[in-house]
């Protein structure tokens, strides 16, 4: 499958052209609707689940940026969240675990011995069941890259949905940061906490927004990226062939104590505009960098801040699990093996 993830040459250089405008600021403001509207949803889920002794947060968030994807990419609502379209999560699921594991198997690298293992037909099965999804949805829209809308539907909701359940993990363990969190929120909305989000709202979340950046600095939701040496170059005394395929430790990067002093804490300031200067632009690449660059940052962004926004206006969050018993698995991205256990409860405002 061609995408903008793996693609190159003219090709992947023209799509990346044609689609970055869709991201423009003026284009992702005619999302925020959307984000409002399904994170409503998420919070409804939510109020009905505040007596339970604890909820796994990661499906639930899951479905609401999957509903998310599919209104802004495909125009068209598949109602995740009611419980509907569980074969594609599933699908997902499944294409993931088998692609990482033909990963950690150099001796499966080659298709005709893949498509023989179990995993390699789960995951041929798998991939047609998305592609049929995208083209019965895009049947009757006309003039959209449906190879693109696959990769926007793989992209953009499960990294986003990590993203918001690792930061909601990170504020559930420092109530303290929550509480700026919330009172942030309360001087910009006021007594007024229903009304909806609009852009200005979001250029004042700016302590939010070093939140989320903290978080995905402990949590990447990407934990690796490579990169094919064009040609060759000396590291560390050694010379790396052109050709070579180079693995970028995102996980590891994050945690130099020479850019990130106790790289092991939750320390949103790190990002206030003063703290930065000085730090190697390269430091901190959750979106990677350069021009491969993740196309949607933004509109991860602007998502992440509304459906967090819309959460920490109502409730206090608590995360049950010590950060030593949490256990990441190296994937697609970076998920946790246990359930993420947090509790939600009515704020008193």
């Amino acid at each position: 499958m061609y995408n903008l993830e793996i693609g190159s040459g003219t090709k992947w250089r023209g799509r990346r052209k044609l689609l970055t405008p869709a991201f423009h600021f003026s284009i992702l403001d005619e999302f925020i609707p959307t984000f409002q509207e399904q994170s409503s949803v998420l919070i409804s889920k939510l109020q009905s689940l505040v007596h339970e002794p604890w909820v796994d947060v990661v499906p639930l968030i899951t479905a609401c940026t999957l509903d998310i994807i599919c209104q802004t990419a495909m125009g068209v609502n598949i109602d995740a969240q009611s419980g509907r379209n569980t074969e594609y999560v599933r699908a997902v699921n499944e294409i993931e675990e088998a692609f990482m594991y033909r990963v950690l198997r150099p001796w499966l690298y080659p298709d005709f011995i893949f498509k023989w293992t179990a995993y390699g037909r789960s995951y041929d099965a798998n991939i047609r069941l998305v592609k049929e999804l995208t083209r019965k949805v895009l049947k009757e829209k006309k003039g959209r890259h449906r190879v693109e809308v696959d990769t926007f539907m793989f992209g953009g909701h499960e990294t986003t949905a990590m993203s918001l359940s690792w930061t909601l993990y990170c504020l559930g363990h420092n109530p303290e940061i929550q509480q700026k969190v919330q009172e942030e929120l309360d001087d910009i909305f006021g007594s007024v906490i229903d009304r909806n989000i609009v852009r200005e709202d979001l250029t004042k979340m700016k302590y939010l927004e070093c939140v989320i950046k903290e978080s995905l600095r402990l949590y990447p939701v990407i934990p690796f990226i490579g990169r094919e040496c064009n040609e060759p170059f000396r590291v560390l005394g050694h010379t790396v062939p052109a050709g070579s395929l180079c693995l970028i430790l995102i996980c590891e990067l994050h945690l130099d104590p020479e850019s990130f002093p106790e790289p092991e804490k939750f320390i949103p300031e790190r990002f206030l505009p003063e703290n930065r200067v000085g730090r190697h632009p390269y430091a901190y690449v959750p979106f990677s960098a350069g021009p491969r660059n993740c196309i949607g940052q933004k509109f991860a962004m602007i998502e992440e801040k509304i459906v967090l926004a819309n959460i920490l206006k109502k409730f206090r969050v608590t995360s049950l699990d010590p950060k030593d018993k949490v256990i990441t698995t190296p994937n697609l991205t970076t998920k946790n093996v246990k359930p993420l256990r947090l509790r939600f409860e009515p704020r008193k405002i």
